[in-house]
């Protein structure tokens, strides 16, 4: 599990923050917060789309769905509030 979860931090590493950054803005829609739980839930559940005991298969549905699923939830978010989000990376 810790090597599943080092590998999805080197893809989303930049999304995980604008999305750490978004979550903790105090106009944080509601629904940001609720899909950010359920991915995290997806993310530490045995349970799985395409079981891990499949070689290489098991993993790629891991490392498609949980990047895909920030970068949704990320485009979502109201205009004024990612231009904040951007402005806050990028400072960092």
């Amino acid at each position: 599990m810790w090597k599943r979860l080092s590998m999805l931090w080197l893809l989303v590493r930049g999304d995980a923050r604008r999305l750490w950054i978004a979550l903790r803005h105090p106009q944080a829609p509601r629904w940001l917060k609720v899909g950010t739980a359920l991915v995290l839930l997806y993310l530490v559940s045995p349970i799985d789309l395409i079981p891990d005991a499949l070689p290489f298969i098991g993993v790629v549905d891991d490392l498609v769905l949980v990047p895909t699923a920030i970068r949704f939830m990320l485009r979502r978010l109201p205009p004024d509030l990612q231009r904040d989000v951007e402005a806050r990376a990028t400072a960092q």
